[in-house]
């Protein structure tokens, strides 16, 4: 019998790179979706919003499959994590979830942060914070207590990765306000201005998307990364305003940097409370598992993505 995985959200931008690579060591690659996008690829296919959880129950364990590995790209909340090892423990051993940087308090970051910190929630903040941050907290609570609890041999194998911003083919350009993700970025660009909250003073980690799967892939059969929660990023740590530059630089552009204050900006545009922090990460504890660390430049991984937007723009 070949091996089988199933992956949560197999339509969206890292989980559908995640299924190609998945091909070179799985016989069976299973999706779950809501059907609202069409997926590329010769995959076996659920068809369920995750958010019924009736209806993903039924459709889930009505597969009648014990897959391999699941991997959770689409974890959004507690209720998705409690799904997770409620629903998912029945029919496989090995669960890898996404998560997100945004889960760090951003005013008590570290330069560089490991994965042990202070947490959104965790203490009172004079900021507004996005629901997006809070409600993926609660959805890691879910797997620490459950890492807690559950240390038996039998017990559901979890791995959690926080990245920061993922970049390369099927993503949208832009990671930083006042130019985050748009379709009209490169437009934009081309009139030779952009607008930076700070003009882009803070730190990234990007990571590239197929670097993010490799590892996601890897860390299947590494028993060093059961139960445990992981950063994860790039190469490269970059200040933000560098992004821009390199992908000028790539489009054979030059482009100005207008400063647009940071005094006062947050109490306006709360949303992006993850964003006006460094997001610069230890990866040390991912090393010290033996997975090969991602690899792939800024520079190099923009050149990609621009030139996988070109074809799709034409």
């Amino acid at each position: 019998m070949g091996k089988k995985a199933l992956i949560l959200g197999g339509s969206g931008g890292l989980s559908g790179i995640l299924a190609k690579l998945a091909e070179e060591n799985y016989e069976e690659i299973w999706i779950l979706t809501r059907g609202k996008k069409i997926v590329e690829g010769k995959y076996r296919q659920l068809q369920v919003d995750r958010n019924d959880k009736r209806g993903f129950s039924e459709t889930v364990l009505g597969a009648g499959v014990h897959w391999d590995v699941v991997f959770d790209c689409i974890c959004m909340n507690a209720s998705h994590a409690e799904q997770d090892l409620q629903v998912l423990s029945q029919c496989t051993e090995r669960l890898v979830v996404v998560s997100t940087d945004s889960v760090y308090a951003s005013e008590h970051k570290k330069i560089l942060q490991a994965e042990e910190g202070i947490f959104v929630g965790d203490m009172q903040s004079e900021f507004e914070i996005p629901s997006y941050a809070l409600e993926k907290r609660n959805a890691e609570k879910v797997f620490e207590s459950y890492i807690k609890e559950k240390t038996k041999a039998s017990s559901m194998k979890v791995t959690i990765f926080r990245p920061g911003h993922i970049f390369g083919p099927r993503f949208l350009f832009g990671c930083f306000p006042m130019q985050s993700r748009q379709k009209e970025l490169l437009e934009i660009m081309k009139n030779g201005t952009i607008r930076l909250v700070g003009r882009g003073c803070y730190l990234l980690h990007p990571i590239y998307a197929r670097d993010l799967a490799k590892v996601m892939l890897e860390c299947v059969e590494n028993t060093k990364t059961f139960q445990e929660f992981f950063c994860i990023g790039g190469p490269e740590i970059i200040e933000n305003s560098t992004y821009y530059y390199l992908l000028a630089e790539t489009m054979g552009i030059r482009i100005e940097i207008q400063e647009i204050p940071i005094t006062g900006f947050l109490e306006k545009n709360p949303e992006y409370y993850g964003h006006l922090c460094h997001r610069a990460y230890d990866l040390s504890k991912l090393s010290n598992t033996g997975i090969k660390l991602p690899a792939t430049g800024v520079k190099q991984g923009l050149e990609a993505q621009y030139q996988y937007w070109k074809e799709i723009l034409k």
